[in-house]
């Protein structure tokens, strides 16, 4: 049985608006053959006593870490709004003006 088919691979593409040759195809084809039959592989690991995570390393906020990832909010002194705005290449009603980026 065939991990995964051209076939699919095509579909894929077509989803993500990709466009391969023969070649191309049948290259991401094997390379992703390899790819789930590493997964495969590495579904035969015995994995009851591992618990399960959200993430490889522990980069939440754990009240057992010594710091989180996160630091608290801090409060500092900041500039006027006046000052910043007369520096800004364009401002407008007291805020910054800048290109529009969506239609």
């Amino acid at each position: 049985m065939e991990i995964i088919t051209v076939e699919e691979v095509q579909k894929v593409a077509n989803l993500a608006r990709l466009e391969f040759n023969e070649q191309e195809t049948q290259e991401f084809t094997n390379h992703l053959a390899r790819i789930l039959a590493y997964i495969d592989k590495l579904n035969e690991l015995d994995t009851t006593d591992v618990p399960p995570t959200s993430h490889v390393l522990r980069i939440k906020n754990d009240p057992d870490l010594k710091q989180g990832v996160v630091k608290p909010d801090e409060v500092k002194p900041s500039y006027l709004r006046e000052t910043v705005l007369v520096t800004a290449p364009s401002a407008r009603e007291g805020y910054f003006e800048v290109l529009k980026v969506i239609e």
